[in-house]
């Protein structure tokens, strides 16, 4: 009677495994840490690569400027000391009601970096090429 159902479609889209990849980075980095017995270091280190991972995701246009790895580089050296000093409480709240905010602040403001030094470095080669 009422036919919603759409035709299939003939261009199929490749199948995307970034979030397979980032498993595949983060969990033996994690594990380790909690092997060593420093589980709140390794849930720290195990938001904040997630983190990055995905801005450089998001960002990865912008892969062949040297500028944006440094920008990287300098987020993950200043996020250096957040894995010292962060202390998780334990309790019976679960782990991740306090943990996912914090990523997703921590996100926002990696992107935002990244964002305004794309801003930054795109606007000064422009002018830089128009000088010519």
């Amino acid at each position: 009677m009422f036919d919603y159902e759409q035709p299939p479609s003939k261009e199929k889209q490749p199948v995307d495994y970034t979030g397979l990849l980032f498993a595949a980075i983060t969990a033996p980095v994690f594990l380790f840490f909690i092997y060593i017995g420093k589980t709140d270091m390794g849930l720290t280190v195990f938001i904040v690569l997630g983190m990055i991972l995905f801005a450089i995701k998001i960002h990865w246009n912008l892969r062949r400027y040297v500028w944006f790895w440094v920008t990287i580089a300098v987020i993950l050296a200043l996020h250096v000391p957040l894995f010292y000093l962060v202390r998780w409480p334990q309790g019976k709240f679960p782990i991740i009601a306090y943990t996912l905010p914090i990523g997703i602040a921590d996100f926002v403001i990696i992107h935002a970096v990244v964002s305004l030094a794309q801003k930054f470095f795109l606007i000064d080669s422009l002018s830089n090429n128009e000088d010519e």
